[in-house]
């Protein structure tokens, strides 16, 4: 089954940011230290570039690696 990449990006940041938005997320290191929110914030640019440049079987097979771990049957 394939997935697009809006689909894979949406289920890896539920699978990091859990139920949180990733922005939100940000502005939350943000508050606790603004040298670690500067930090996030770059996490967060390099997550987005690798969601647009990695192709799309690679996002699905790095989804189903992450979820098996995460949920193993």
């Amino acid at each position: 089954m394939s997935i697009s990449k809006a689909e894979a990006k949406q289920l890896l940041e539920k699978l990091i940011f859990e139920n949180s938005n990733s922005q939100d997320w940000v502005q939350d290191v943000w508050g606790l230290s603004p040298l670690l929110g500067d930090s996030a914030n770059k996490l967060l640019e390099v997550f987005e570039a690798l969601i647009e440049c990695c192709p799309q079987e690679q996002l699905e097979n790095l989804l189903q690696t992450y979820y098996q771990e995460q949920f193993p049957q």
